[in-house]
């Protein structure tokens, strides 16, 4: 299998350069691109299509979410994975918003980012605990069933969005339902599709907001 074609934006040239080198020295991973502003991320992110963009949420002349939210416009299949010294909520869910994949803060170990690189890839979701705890209680109803609204998603979606919810990769997802990941994928696909969403993020946070789910059910 070819290498993770990674494009770094990010507006510190020793932080940019310094990732860059880290994660090339993982047998698949590929930094095919830096930029140090959004538009430039936007314009490396057509000339090299890579696999992953890597965006700092604060960037110069266009920030990091309205470039994400751009490139995820012309290019869905483009895994994003927003990265901040912060863990704001407004920006994790702008980020989320956005059509970003994953957020993680730039203090998450390298071990950690790479895994994280590694999931975004694969199409699963992955947020820093921190980032998303006060935000999922903002989000979540105090009712403390699932509503399962038959015009939305059907019960084995509920059931695969609630194991999503609790930070199941695909694989995991298909062990516990005793399905094959070909069908995870298929619901997700369905999921996605139902309610206007690109990730699976989004559409926990989404079942959230409605109440089809809550922290009860997610932890």
């Amino acid at each position: 299998m070819g290498k993770i074609r990674l494009l770094i934006a990010d507006d510190h040239p020793a932080f940019r350069e310094g990732l860059c080198r880290l994660l090339e020295d993982e047998e698949d991973l590929e930094c095919v691109g830096k930029s140090a502003d959004g538009y430039e991320t936007i314009k490396l992110t057509k000339e090299q299509l890579p696999d992953v963009v890597i965006i700092d949420v604060s960037m110069p002349k266009l920030n990091g979410i309205e470039a994400a939210r751009q490139i995820k416009a012309l290019y869905p299949a483009i895994a994003i994975l927003m990265v901040s010294a912060f863990d704001y909520e407004s920006y994790v869910l702008a980020s989320l918003q956005a059509g970003a994949s994953g957020y993680m803060s730039k203090s998450t170990p390298l071990s950690q980012l790479v895994s994280a690189i590694r999931l975004v890839h694969k199409g699963d979701s992955v947020l820093a605990p921190k980032a998303t705890e006060g935000l999922l209680h903002r989000l979540s109803t105090s009712n403390g069933s699932i509503k399962i609204d038959a015009d939305h998603l059907h019960p084995r979606e509920i059931e695969t969005l609630k194991l999503a919810a609790k930070g199941m990769s695909n694989k995991e997802i298909a062990k516990e339902l005793i399905i094959s990941e070909r069908t995870v994928q298929t619901h997700f696909i369905n999921i996605f599709r139902k309610l206007g969403v690109s990730s699976r993020t989004q559409a926990v946070l989404y079942a959230l907001s409605k109440g089809w789910l809550t922290l009860d059910n997610s932890h």
